[in-house]
C-alpha cells in the first residue's frame, strides 16, 4: 500500500501544467536558420504568441522579454526522426519498454502515440541536447512492419503527441528477411501481399450501398468497411494474411496519404524499393538507413524520394552494408538526393549535432565528400521536418514557424557545444534530467567519500 501511495505521489509530480508561450527577443547572436544558408553573423531572433515573427541580421524593434546572446550561436530545435523516444525508460526492463510488440498479433495496426510517455528521461535527457522534435516508432518485431509511428515535441507538459499515425514503417533487407521467412523473396511476397490486400480492404470499404462506418485507424475520420467482413475474414478471400486492423492501416499507405518509411540498406534492394511505385504508383516513399545510397544516388534523386540516413556509417556491419561510407551522405546530397541524418541508435539520437560536425569536417578532407555547414545543419533540423510533413513548421527559424529556439554556448555543430536555453513552441523549458541531477550530486565529491547512496 505504500508503494503504490508513492507511486502515485511520484506520478503525480511528473505531470506537468502548460506554460504559457512567452514574447522574446534574442540580439547579438550567430543566427542558423536551419534552411541550408549559412549562419548570420550579429541576427537576431523575434518570437511572438509561440512562433516566429522575424530573423535575420542587427537588431529589430524592440519587444517582449531581451535576451542579449552574447554573441552566442541561436538555432532552430534539432528534429531526430526514426526514433523511439518516449517509448522506453529502461531498454532491459520489458514492462518498461514499448519499442517492440514481437509477440502481437498485430503489426501495420500498431500505434505509437498512446505509448508516448512525456516523462521519461530520454526526453528530458534529449530536450536537454536542444532536440525539440523527434518521429518515435515501434520497431519491426512480429512482422516486417513496425506500426505507425508519431511525431512529438519533447516539451515539459503532458501533451507530447504532435502528429499521431504520420507515417508506416517496414523493414526489408537483411532484418526483414529474417522476419518474413528467412529470404528477401519471402520480404517482397509479403510487402506486395500486404499492399494488394490494403487496396483491396479500401476498394470494398468505399462501394456505396453496403459500407458501414468504422473509425479509419490513420485519422480517426470515419472509413466505410463492409459489413460482411466478419472475424473470419470471409469477404476478403481465402489467402489473407493480414488481421482487418492491419489491413485498415495500410490504406492511407497505398492511397499515398500515409509515409511508407523503408528501412533498407543495400543498393539493389533500393532499386526494388524504387521499382515498388511501377505496382503501387501512390506510394509515398522514404527509404531509412540506405548506406549504399550512394552508389544508386542518381536513381534516386530522379525517383524524388527522401532519404533518412545512417549518420556514422564509415564501414560495413553486415553483407548488405559492404559498400558503405562516410561519404555516403555528402555524394547523395551531391546528386540531388534530399537527405536527413538519422541517429547510430534509436533510443540515443542526442549526437545528431556531433554526426552533422563529421560531415563539415569531411568535406576538408582530399577524396572525400560532407556537406557545408548550413547543409550539415538542415541535414538535422528543417530537412527532417520537410520528410515528417512539418516543412516550413518546424525546424527552421523563419516566420510563422513554430518557436523552437536553442541557445548555444558554442558553435553546435562542434564537439563539446551544449545548450544553455531552449524553447519549444516560445516556451523555455528546463534543462534539468536524471543525468544532470547525477552530475551536480557527485561532481564535487571527494575521492574518500563514500557515494551519497551510502550516507545512511
Amino acid at each position: 500500500m505504500i508503494k503504490r501511495t508513492l507511486l502515485a505521489a511520484v506520478a503525480a509530480c511528473a505531470i506537468a501544467v502548460p506554460a504559457a508561450a512567452q514574447d522574446f527577443t534574442i540580439t547579438n547572436a550567430t543566427v542558423a536558420t536551419g534552411d541550408g544558408s549559412e549562419p548570420i553573423e550579429n541576427g537576431h531572433v523575434v518570437v511572438r504568441g509561440g512562433r516566429v515573427v522575424s530573423v535575420g541580421a542587427g537588431a529589430p524593434a524592440a519587444g517582449g522579454t531581451a535576451i542579449d546572446a552574447e554573441g552566442r550561436w541561436v538555432t532552430p530545435g534539432l528534429f531526430a526522426t526514426v526514433t523511439t523516444l518516449g517509448l522506453s525508460d529502461v531498454g532491459a526492463v520489458s514492462e518498461s519498454n514499448d519499442t517492440q510488440a514481437g509477440s502481437s498479433p498485430f503489426s501495420a495496426a500498431l500505434d505509437a502515440a498512446p505509448a508516448i510517455n512525456p516523462s521519461s528521461q530520454h526526453i528530458l535527457v534529449h530536450r536537454a541536447a536542444g532536440v525539440t522534435r523527434a518521429a518515435s516508432v515501434t520497431m519491426p518485431a512480429s512482422s516486417i512492419f513496425g506500426g505507425q509511428g508519431a511525431i512529438i515535441d519533447l516539451g515539459a507538459d503532458p501533451q507530447a503527441v504532435v502528429r499521431p499515425r504520420a507515417f508506416q514503417v517496414v523493414a526489408l533487407g537483411e532484418s526483414g528477411a529474417r522476419l518474413a521467412g528467412g529470404s528477401r523473396t519471402a520480404t517482397h511476397a509479403l510487402l506486395r501481399n500486404a499492399l494488394r490486400e490494403a487496396t483491396r480492404f479500401g476498394e470494398d470499404a468505399s462501394i456505396p450501398g453496403r459500407a458501414s462506418r468504422a473509425a479509419d485507424v490513420r485519422t480517426g475520420d470515419d472509413l466505410p468497411i463492409d459489413p460482411r467482413m466478419t472475424g473470419d475474414d470471409a469477404a476478403r478471400g481465402d489467402d489473407v494474411l493480414l488481421t482487418r486492423f492491419d489491413a485498415a492501416a495500410l490504406v492511407p499507405v497505398v492511397r499515398g496519404e500515409q509515409p511508407l518509411y523503408v528501412s533498407v540498406e543495400r543498393a539493389s534492394d533500393i532499386r526494388s524499393v524504387l521499382a515498388l511505385r511501377s505496382e503501387f504508383p501512390g506510394l509515398d516513399l522514404v527509404l531509412v538507413g540506405a548506406s549504399e545510397g550512394w552508389l544508386v544516388a542518381n536513381e534516386i534523386a530522379a525517383s524524388g524520394v527522401p532519404v533518412i540516413a545512417d549518420g556514422l556509417d564509415d564501414l560495413p556491419q553486415s553483407f548488405e552494408e559492404l559498400g558503405s561510407t562516410q561519404s555516403n551522405i555528402g555524394r547523395m546530397v551531391a546528386a540531388g538526393v534530399k537527405v536527413a541524418i538519422n541517429a547510430a541508435a534509436m533510443e540515443n539520437p542526442r549526437n545528431l549535432n556531433q554526426y552533422a560536425g563529421n560531415l563539415v569536417a569531411l568535406s576538408r578532407l582530399p577524396g572525400a565528400s560532407g556537406l557545408s555547414w548550413g547543409q550539415a545543419f538542415a541535414a538535422i533540423s528543417s530537412i527532417p521536418a520537410e520528410i515528417s510533413g512539418m516543412g516550413g513548421r518546424a525546424g527552421v527559424l523563419a516566420p510563422n514557424a513554430a518557436g523552437d529556439v536553442v541557445i548555444w554556448d558554442g558553435d553546435p555543430l562542434e564537439l563539446g557545444a551544449m545548450p544553455v536555453r531552449v524553447f519549444i513552441d516560445g516556451v523555455e523549458q528546463p534543462l534539468d534530467n536524471h543525468q544532470s541531477r547525477l552530475k551536480e550530486r557527485y561532481r564535487d565529491l571527494d575521492e574518500s567519500d563514500l557515494p551519497k547512496a551510502y550516507d545512511w
